[in-house]
């Protein structure tokens, strides 16, 4: 097994995302154990004085330029005052030593080739882990009401589609600046796709998904082969319908929440509601990067093109309701 380095040091330009006086901890809370662990550092002594990320929650900002939300759910990391990254074990260490209790397990973990032990346990570990995230997820999406489970399926299409409408783009596109474009939103509906999938089982996601796949990739293809305008006038109106549809699920949950009789009910709706709220807010941002490069005024054929694809998402989300 490759040992990972210690230490991930971001470029020169990369700003922390933490605060310049504190250390931040970012962590999957969509995974239950990794959450309870979260939750006895936050109540410990010290633990109001770190700052604390929840990468299955957060948006790109949150996490900083310099890690994405993929790499950020793999493993654990902290960023220092200075900048700095830590992960695995160095970064459990790191804050151990911020907590007055913890801190002998710090000092035990620097001692001379604790380190590299840990780390294999820490991997032995993130090997299982999958089986509570899964447990968690299904447990979730079981809770809720059957009109957000069908929503729900069509979120995971929907991101499963916006996937490959960047892959698309890829595919055809040469221009630096659309491909450089693409790259950075197909991160971030990566990421999406990631969180959905652990509160959506297989079981309930759309029997049409290799549909779904086939169409977000000619959505992307096709306006590229006309030219980055039609791409990035493509990419806005894909992402303001999914904005508004995720507005309107938010706005059922908060519907739920206000009716919740029980803590029971209320639980799973309040754990899905900052996920939804986060993929939203990256789906504005791509909304308006796009619409900020083009210059709205499109000929009868992209007037077309863009009919048909609003009209394409509105249909495709009624079929995957119940397929």
């Amino acid at each position: 097994m490759s040992s990972m380095p210690e230490h991930l040091t971001p470029p020169a330009t990369a700003q922390p995302a933490a605060a310049a006086d504190a250390l931040c901890v970012y962590y999957d809370g969509g995974c239950p154990l990794c959450r309870a662990e979260i939750a006895s550092y936050q109540r410990t002594e010290g633990g109001e004085s770190l700052r604390w990320v929840d990468a299955h929650a957060g948006s790109a900002a949150d996490l900083g330029p310099d890690l994405d939300a993929a790499t950020a759910l793999a493993r654990m990391h902290v960023r220092r005052a200075d900048g700095t990254l830590l992960q695995g074990a160095a970064a459990f260490a790191e804050i151990w030593s911020h907590l007055p209790r913890w801190r002998w397990l710090a000092k035990l973990a620097r001692l001379p080739g604790m380190l590299p032990v840990l780390d294999v346990l820490y991997t032995v570990f993130l090997v299982v882990r999958p089986l509570w995230r899964g447990r968690s997820g299904s447990a979730v999406a079981a809770a809720l009401p059957r009109a957000l489970q069908r929503e729900l399926r069509t979120d995971h299409a929907g991101e499963t589609g916006a996937v490959m409408i960047y892959r698309g783009v890829l595919a055809v596109a040469r221009d630096p600046e659309l491909r450089a474009f693409a790259r950075h939103h197909l991160d971030t509906e990566q990421r999406h796709l990631g969180l959905i999938e652990t509160v959506v089982p297989k079981r309930s996601r759309s029997a049409l998904l290799p549909l779904w796949r086939l169409s977000g990739w000619l959505t992307g293809a096709l306006p590229a082969c006309f030219g980055p305008r039609a791409v990035y006038a493509t990419i806005e109106a894909v992402e303001t319908f999914v904005d508004r549809h995720y507005a309107a699920q938010i706005e059922q949950i908060d519907r739920h929440l206000a009716q919740a009789p029980s803590s029971a009910e209320a639980g799973p709706l309040q754990q899905l509601r900052p996920l939804l709220v986060g993929c939203q807010a990256d789906e504005v941002a791509h909304r308006d990067d796009a619409g900020s490069r083009w210059d709205h005024r499109p000929g009868a054929l992209l007037k077309g093109w863009l009919w048909l694809v609003s009209q394409g998402s509105a249909q495709a989300v009624l079929l995957c309701r119940y397929i």
